[in-house]
């Protein structure tokens, strides 16, 4: 009998280069260098892709980015950001700074808090995630509901955009006896009835056809939010929220535009140079982070600035094909997506936020009272914890008047036991302050300098 031998493999083997040079990505939470923020620095191997994980890892956390320095050229990838949570404090609690250094650079999915999402999460899992996208007309989001609600769907949760008469949605929908599951055979027919509501306009449909599809989420990923912001940002991109004729614009709505997007030619390094200024806000810097890599352009370096509530970015970017200057239509196509892509976020108006025991129909009931009262949904978040619905919707009047909150307040009645909070978010002033200098022009002076100091890691 022969003996047969096999090669030895050193289990220790594959860590060996962490061993010598270190990890492949660190990740440092300083607290004690400023007063006021964390600084999150980041300094790893660079990979396609590992930006829009930072940005995406910080903002699924709600914290806001004030100042941030980003730069991956040299097959290194530095980044550092001021960050503040949702009190506008330091980051102190130990569950986010473990989220943050065991998410970023890994493949892992960590949620730091899951132990209050275990049923949302079960829930979404046995759920059905639909995407529908087209031209928006007044009460179209209540017209979604109803349909939804007649069919014996239950929505678990939805999030729905409307900008420049275009509308995008993605939701979780479920039968209304959780026993039994939505199969496929169903659920075509569910988008072929959506279908159905989202053309029934009379009007011929300018911003692509309307379209009603199992939600182009990838498997495992579901659970975060920004990836499905990010997914909407996508579809309203595919029906062209970007376009506006001109003669829609009114000279008021031109004056108070305070968003101004600029490319220019960085010659020296090869890059375009993307220049945004406009009212500093949360998410800000993760709607045009995600928007330029949607775009399959790549993002080398960055400077991130707010100051009394304007904020000043600056991305030094190449195409994903290697070409890099932006020229003539593909500059003004830029331009257009990062406008909206800022813009379709912001929601002035009145905020209601409603809560009530889950049920079908139930979403169907408030959108249908609200529609009824002249009031256009502009955006709507809808999620389910435990027995309770909380729905948080963006309305302004269809006529475009001043929503009364003592009107909406009254719509109480009409709506049932429910609870119900009113606030107006309508800012018609201009930020206090502006940044009275570039960072972007002392960051692009030490580029070089910068770019010749990286070493490639083989």
């Amino acid at each position: 009998m022969n003996t047969v031998y096999s090669p030895y493999f050193d289990p220790d083997f594959d860590s060996l280069p962490e061993r010598l040079y270190g990890p492949a990505c660190r990740v440092n939470i300083d607290n004690e260098s400023l007063k006021d923020c964390t600084i999150v620095k980041i300094n790893s191997v660079n990979k396609q892709g590992l930006l829009l994980e930072v940005v995406q890892a910080l903002t699924d956390l709600n914290l806001t980015i004030s100042k941030g320095y980003i730069s991956s050229d040299g097959g290194w990838f530095m980044d550092v950001f001021h960050v503040k949570n949702e009190l506008g404090n330091k980051v102190i609690d130990q569950r986010i700074i473990n989220y943050i250094q065991q998410t970023i650079g890994s493949n892992r999915v960590v949620n730091p808090t899951s132990h209050t999402q275990t049923s949302l999460e079960s829930k979404r899992s046995e759920a059905k995630a639909i995407e529908m996208s087209g031209k928006d007309r007044p009460g179209l989001f209540s017209e979604i509901s109803a349909a939804l609600a007649d069919m014996g769907c239950n929505i678990i949760e939805a999030h729905a955009w409307s900008h420049n008469a275009r509308l995008a949605c993605v939701a979780y929908i479920s039968d209304e006896c959780m026993d039994n599951p939505i199969d496929d055979h169903r659920l075509h027919a569910i988008e072929d009835h959506l279908t159905t509501v989202l053309r029934a306009t009379t009007e011929g449909d300018q911003g692509g056809q309307q379209e009603v599809k199992p939600a182009g989420l990838p498997k495992g990923e579901l659970s975060t939010t920004t990836r499905v912001e990010r997914r909407l940002h996508q579809l309203m991109a595919s029906v062209r929220d970007f376009d506006r004729p001109a003669s829609r614009i009114s000279e008021e709505e031109i004056r108070r535009r305070t968003t101004s997007v600029v490319i220019d030619s960085c010659i020296q390094k090869g890059y375009s140079m993307v220049t945004i200024q406009c009212k500093d806000r949360r998410r800000l810097m993760f709607d045009t982070v995600c928007t330029l890599i949607d775009m399959q352009y790549l993002i080398f370096h960055a400077s991130i600035d707010s100051c009394k509530g304007y904020a000043y970015q600056e991305y030094f970017i190449r195409h994903a094909d290697g070409c890099a200057l932006i020229m003539g239509s593909e500059k003004d196509r830029v331009i257009k997506c990062l406008e909206a892509a800022i813009e379709r976020r912001v929601c002035e108006g009145v905020r209601v936020e409603l809560c009530a025991y889950s049920r079908v129909g139930l979403l169907s009931d408030i959108t249908r009272v609200l529609r009824e009262n002249g009031l256009a949904v502009v955006r709507a978040d809808i999620a389910t914890q435990g027995e309770k619905s909380v729905n948080a919707f963006y309305v302004r009047d269809i006529s475009g008047n001043h929503v009364d909150l003592n009107f909406i307040k009254s719509m109480k009645r009409e709506m049932g036991a429910i609870d119900l909070a009113v606030m107006d978010e309508t800012t018609n002033s201009e930020p206090a302050g502006r940044p009275k200098f570039s960072i972007g022009e002392i960051f692009k002076s030490r580029i070089e300098r910068l770019s010749h100091s990286f070493i490639a890691i083989n």
